[in-house]
């Protein structure tokens, strides 16, 4: 089967930047991630062609490679897709975590959680509660915070 271009896949123009990519993938992603769409196959097919676009898109080196030689470009390259949904997750787990997305080690037979564990072992993120306006959100702002750390 031929593969859809990778600009109709996420629904954007030739031209679009970056952010635009960014926003059509995550729309994609939410809307056809295997945790919505248990045991559909076609969403996992879908979710899987929105993860390679992306993938390719938002690279501006493979990009510019796929805009000029389109699928085959990428072959030549060493990128031909990703063949599983886990692959995905490994590529893009950060990502999915941020939507609150996870217990991806249960769906697939391994553990997230080891890896995450180990990969984190020198230290836990810190989260700190910050109230932002709207227009703080919008343009952007920079703000100093104090933080008490607990040395043990």
């Amino acid at each position: 089967m031929a593969k859809r271009d990778y600009y109709d896949v996420l629904g954007v123009s030739r031209d679009a930047n970056n952010e635009e990519i960014k926003r059509a993938y995550r729309r994609q992603a939410m809307q056809y991630h295997p945790d919505r769409n248990p045991g559909d196959k076609g969403a996992e097919e879908k979710f899987k062609e929105a993860a390679e676009a992306y993938e390719v898109l938002h690279d501006p080196e493979k990009r510019s490679r796929y805009d000029r030689f389109g699928h085959e470009g990428m072959k030549s390259m060493g990128f031909e897709g990703f063949t599983n949904v886990e692959d995905i997750f490994s590529a893009f787990g950060d990502f999915f975590r941020d939507f609150g997305f996870g217990g991806f080690g249960d769906f697939f037979g391994t553990s997230t959680r080891t890896t995450r564990r180990t990969a984190s072992a020198r230290g836990q993120d810190l989260e700190v509660k910050l109230d932002l306006t709207l227009e703080e959100i919008v343009t952007g702002v920079a703000k100093k915070i104090r933080v008490k750390r607990y040395v043990r």
